[in-house]
């Protein structure tokens, strides 16, 4: 039997596919020798907030900070909608979700595998694609010469592979350690070392519901972590937020069994059975080690009749734990692939991303998840490892998005951007560039209502210092922030005396916006 935390290799299946697609617009050449090959690791709902290069009051992660204090840490780096599959989608097309077709994750339209992605453009130019983590777009994934993929969110324990022949098997372990181990294998023995590659690893870690290694499961319980200044959000004057379903103290939004792990024989919760299945995967030492653990937790706590406040923060405590000891897999396993570069010769030559598909609240306004415009989902980490001939370094202020990943890779690997991309290059920024022109505004627009966790659909414009959000569909109001004068976004000044002007170059700036990339919600809701 495999120990517990020990690395398995998993065996892979190898074939390829491509589609020529055409580009118009002129891209530059990157090495005078070599193109440069991308590795591209992905998380699920990773914050920056929980990421020590930007914020040390919960996170140490020292594997991920070696790739800012190598290379750069975009500060303001932002999503164009924050949601798993539609995010994923914005990434591979350099585009928004309406000219891209995935909006959400609840409707079941698959994701248009035959439309052009930024890794069909690389496998033109002769670069060899692998895929190997979690996909979340319903379709299979195209543009690759080898994926390995997990169904849906995919499992934590001893979870599902789908491979490229179309059969679907059980891989013992734990996830975040197995699809490092195949990455790992991929680079080692699956492709052809005579061509640039990209490697694109998508993690699960650190979706929900936080479950982690078993060698992790004790970690951390001697530590408070202190709440959020505004985890006691009333959410006066906005109406949109008080109608979400993500609030840490309300045990329907955040399930005391499948989130918080008390597993109870007499008690039904809604996400209960879930839980349960999830359990079932685990072999006995997983099971026995888990269950030690947990059954004390479980048994002081229904012996302790906790409520309001208290019961409350006792909550918000169990959330960060678990969070925290998920991502010290993830930050090991980031290591690992930062290792093995080093040691086999490929760092010099490999540009290093890492990201996560969206932002997350941690009890910030009292939740959990993401979805709002709000800063902390709609920001997201963004730190590169550059190669030689890319002489950036430390801290990026300006404004990037998304959607301009993959016009920068295909910049990088000498490929001609095409113009109908909304994204534009990092290139200049990461050869320590101040271009004159740069992006003023980033544009947001959320469609997934009704669905889990009730957020209403909207659009908006962020700009340098205001943040302007329209609620719209079974909802009609705006928001509007300051954010050098209110930074956690508490109070709403739309219609305030004094906002007039400001509120008229944002809409003038938004209306601007969804011109640029035609979004069609301009003709029902024209400003």
């Amino acid at each position: 039997m495999r120990q517990i935390c020990l690395f398995a290799t998993a065996a892979m299946i190898a074939p390829a596919s491509s589609l020529l697609q055409s580009c118009k617009s002129a891209g530059a050449a990157t090495d005078e020798t070599k193109p440069y090959n991308i590795v591209y690791i992905m998380t699920d709902d990773h914050t920056a907030q929980m990421l020590s290069a930007y914020d040390t009051r919960y996170a140490h992660t020292p594997n991920l900070d070696r790739i800012a204090s190598d290379g750069v840490k975009f500060n303001r780096s932002f999503v164009a909608n924050s949601l798993s599959g539609p995010s994923r989608a914005c990434i591979l097309t350099g585009k928004h979700s309406h000219a891209n077709g995935f909006t959400d994750n609840e409707s079941g339209k698959p994701f248009d595998g035959s439309q052009p992605t930024f890794p069909k453009y690389l496998q033109q130019a002769g670069y060899e694609t692998a895929l190997i983590g979690k996909w979340h777009l319903i379709s299979e994934p195209t543009g690759f010469d080898f994926w390995r993929v997990v169904p849906g969110q995919g499992d934590y324990y001893n979870p599902d592979f789908i491979n490229m022949d179309g059969t679907t098997e059980v891989v013992h372990g734990y996830l975040t350690d197995l699809i490092t181990d195949m990455s790992l294998d991929w680079l080692s023995n699956r492709r052809d070392k005579e061509k640039p590659f990209l490697l694109m690893i998508h993690h699960k870690a650190q979706h929900r519901n936080w479950m982690a290694d078993t060698c992790n499961l004790r970690l951390y319980e001697d530590k408070t972590f202190p709440l959020p200044a505004n985890f006691y959000d009333d959410y006066a004057g906005r109406d949109a937020a008080a109608a979400a379903e993500m609030r840490i103290d309300n045990p329907m939004h955040m399930d005391i069994q499948y989130d918080l792990k008390m597993l109870n024989p007499e008690q039904t919760t809604r996400l209960k059975e879930t839980y349960e299945a999830f359990l079932g995967r685990m072999d006995a030492e997983q099971r026995a080690a888990w269950d030690a653990f947990y059954n004390p937790i479980i048994e002081e706590y229904y012996s302790s009749d906790l409520k309001g406040e208290e019961l409350a923060e006792w909550r918000f405590q169990r959330y960060m734990r678990d969070y925290l000891k998920t991502l010290k897999s993830l930050d090991d396993n980031v290591g690992r692939v930062l290792d093995y570069l080093d040691e086999h010769g490929l760092s010099e030559n490999t540009l290093v991303v890492y990201t996560s598909d969206q932002g997350f609240y941690m009890g910030e306004h009292g939740w959990f998840d993401k979805r709002f415009m709000y800063e902390e989902s709609l920001n997201t980490p963004l730190l590169m490892r550059l190669p030689a001939g890319l002489d950036a370094s430390g801290e990026i202020d300006e404004m990037v998005q998304n959607i301009d990943y993959a016009p920068t890779f295909l910049e990088l690997a000498g490929v001609d951007v095409p113009d109908d991309m909304h994204g534009v290059s990092l290139v200049p920024l990461l050869r320590g560039e101040k271009p004159d022109e740069w992006r003023d505004a980033v544009y947001y627009h959320y469609y997934e209502y009704p669905a889990e966790h009730a957020v209403k659909r909207h659009y908006g414009v962020r700009t340098d210092r205001y943040k302007l959000m329209h609620f719209y569909n079974d909802i009609d109001c705006w928001e509007l922030y300051d954010l050098q004068e209110d930074p956690l976004e508490m109070k709403n000044i739309y219609g305030d005396p004094g906002t007039e002007e400001v509120t008229a170059s944002l809409k003038r700036r938004l209306k601007e916006l969804q011109q640029e990339y035609n979004d069609p919600i301009l003709e029902k809701y024209p400003l």
